[in-house]
């Protein structure tokens, strides 16, 4: 099993689909040195939402990099922002551009499937049954999708990102109300600066399972990294930091989930 899932009582499941950082031993070989840092991973996310089991949620996270195969892209690999730098579902290149692999060891059509099918497919089928189990107790499901990412990286983005950024894919695939509920809550955070559907809008989780006609809302936060973490190696956790934010991502899950329970009569 490539990933865990800790199973919880609310209508609330939150994946961290990035946060993996193992690189299975017959891969290895495959990439240059630098990728075994695994520098692009969405670091430290379970330790700064340790407050979730006081929501009751469950929980899905992956033990495998990104570097390996990337959760929260679609399985055909359809690029996510179309005329932008995008990873692939088996990436090709770190962040900054540059190659992951050595010469001849990035992933053949055969490979890519391979992995596809044992890690990505699995990850995908705990996140839907998740979903219809907490649907079908509840009449209705949050999914808050968690990621992380380093403020400035000028292959994907340019300038500087917000430090919270939400994405509902335009608003497709949550409720306006809960859209309005968690970004209420950001623009709190002292000293952050916030956009719904900027940058990033919500990759392929967000946008495949958010369906709020079916009584199912997806909310991406994609966090600049700088909020509770060092942004260069070894990506230390600072507490202080971590101690300053975590107040606001408590109210942002709390006020996606109170939102839906307003919607729904749950």
């Amino acid at each position: 099993m490539t990933f865990d899932l800790h199973t919880g009582t609310a209508p609330l499941l939150v994946s961290m689909p990035h946060i993996g950082t193992e690189i299975l031993p017959e891969l290895v070989g495959g990439y240059v040195p630098r990728a075994i840092d695994v520098e692009d991973t969405d670091w430290h996310l379970a330790r700064l939402y340790d407050f979730l089991d006081e929501f009751g949620a469950s929980v899905l996270t992956p033990r495998l990099s990104r570097y390996v195969i990337d959760l929260n892209r679609p399985p055909d690999d359809a690029p996510m922002y179309p005329g932008a730098s995008n990873t692939e579902l088996c990436p090709t290149r770190f962040f900054t551009g540059e190659p992951l692999h050595v010469e001849g060891g990035a992933p053949d059509a055969a490979e890519r499937q391979r992995r596809r099918e044992q890690h990505w497919q699995p990850y995908h089928d705990a996140l839907a049954a998740e979903l219809a189990r907490l649907k079908s107790l509840h009449g209705f499901a949050v999914l808050w999708d968690a990621h992380s990412i380093r403020s400035q990286i000028p292959w994907l983005f340019e300038g500087l990102l917000p430090d919270l950024n939400i994405g509902t894919a335009g608003g497709a695939s949550a409720h306006p109300s809960i859209a309005a509920a968690v970004t209420a809550a950001a623009a709190r955070a002292p000293g952050a600066t916030h956009v719904l559907n900027g940058r990033f809008q919500g990759g392929y989780i967000t946008r495949h399972y958010g369906r709020p006609a079916e009584h199912v809302h997806a909310v991406q936060l994609e966090m600049t990294q700088k909020l509770y973490m060092a942004e260069t190696f070894p990506f230390v956790y600072d507490e202080l930091k971590a101690a300053a934010i975590r107040p606001t991502l408590r109210s942002m899950v709390g006020a996606a989930l109170e939102a839906a329970q307003r919607l729904h009569g749950g």
